[in-house]
């Protein structure tokens, strides 16, 4: 539950705590000799440990960066090693990233930062099993993440609270590839004239809303939650979205939009009814001391699915960008399409809300 609807932390402290205590490892792991660099890694963030005793795995869900789990066997304790895709700077703050991370850890909602290294971050493993693409429906765990929402969104850091997503938007239009590797896909992707011109609408639309800024994780899908079977318990993952500055609607809305998978399926994306009772479960943990109105759940139910337009044009741009410089195995192009066909598609059912 939240604490007068809000944890405080200062933005200096999180800074001088990352400067003084996070280490830092001046070492860059080569993409072409992952394990033997992460053990690295490893050990020069816990020099105390003996390369006999670690198991390296690589996780592989990832499409933004490589992660490699290492597991100490004698001491039963798992580091999470995470290697930064290629030129993922150019979406992602990296240094904020951090920044989310200590601000989240010592609110208990993350796991600890253990170091630092050029182009990589290392940190704790959280027990539990990852959600499916089914989980974001089950009424007992979404209704858990629901409330870990909301918990998220009574962080508070102090400092000016502009929001950035327009901002992003605009920053990843102007990194939109001029042209890929053949004219069939500069025809087929890029018509940033017109991309542009839809921004600037749906900034003027979705200004009107008066959507809350709070603190978002940006990019809550199914393989960024964790769930505790034992406990019961929901955890989210991978912070580097994130922002101090995010509107509620597109966190939550955003989140919607993932119950569709990595395929879009769209056809997954909840009706009304199940919005509803998880908004109620949203507002009711939020407003700890009151049970969340009809009439609030509507104006939410609205909000979110505006900025549900949102998403879809935040991962297009992304997916855009990727193709360009991602060296991971995924169809980027083809991603960014089917988000920006989604947004084309529910645009006037859900600007009319």
């Amino acid at each position: 539950m939240l604490s007068n609807g809000t944890f405080e932390v200062s933005s200096l402290e999180l800074e001088a705590y990352v400067r003084n205590n996070i280490k830092y490892i001046d070492y860059f792991v080569a993409p072409s000799n992952i394990f033997e660099c992460a053990l690295h890694v490893a050990l020069g963030i816990f020099p105390t440990w003996k390369k006999e005793d670690l198991k390296l795995e690589q996780c592989k869900d990832g499409i933004t960066n490589k992660l490699i789990k290492c597991t100490n066997k004698p001491l039963n304790f798992s580091l999470l090693i995470r290697i930064y895709g290629n030129k993922s700077e150019v979406l992602i703050d990296r240094k904020q990233e951090i920044y989310n991370m200590v601000a989240l850890s010592s609110l208990g909602l993350s796991p600890p930062l253990y170091g630092r290294f050029n182009n990589g971050i290392a940190y704790g493993f959280i027990q539990g099993r990852v959600f499916s693409v089914a989980d974001l429906s089950d009424p007992n765990k979404s209704s858990l993440v629901a409330k870990n929402l909301a918990i998220w969104h009574g962080v508070n850091i102090a400092g000016e609270k502009n929001p950035n997503l327009f901002i992003t938007l605009k920053k990843w239009l102007k990194e939109v590839p001029k042209s890929y590797d053949n004219r069939e896909n500069d025809e087929k992707y890029l018509n940033t004239e017109k991309l542009n011109k839809e921004l600037i609408e749906l900034e003027q639309e979705l200004t009107k809303v008066n959507s809350p800024v709070v603190f978002c994780h940006n990019d809550l899908l199914n393989a960024n939650i964790i769930y505790n079977e034992t406990a019961n318990k929901v955890s989210f993952i991978d912070y580097e979205y994130a922002s101090f500055c995010g509107f509620r609607g597109f966190d939550i809305g955003n989140h919607f939009c993932e119950f569709a998978g990595f395929e879009c399926d769209y056809s997954l994306y909840p009706d009304k009814k199940f919005q509803r009772q998880w908004l109620r479960h949203y507002l009711n943990e939020f407003n700890s001391d009151r049970d969340a109105t009809d009439e609030e759940i509507s104006v939410l139910y609205r909000e979110v699915n505006k900025f549900a337009l949102a998403s879809h044009f935040y991962w297009g741009l992304w997916g855009l960008i990727q193709a360009q410089i991602s060296d991971i195995d995924f169809n980027y192009l083809e991603y960014a399409v089917l988000r920006f066909n989604e947004y084309y598609r529910r645009k006037d059912e859900f600007l009319s809300l």
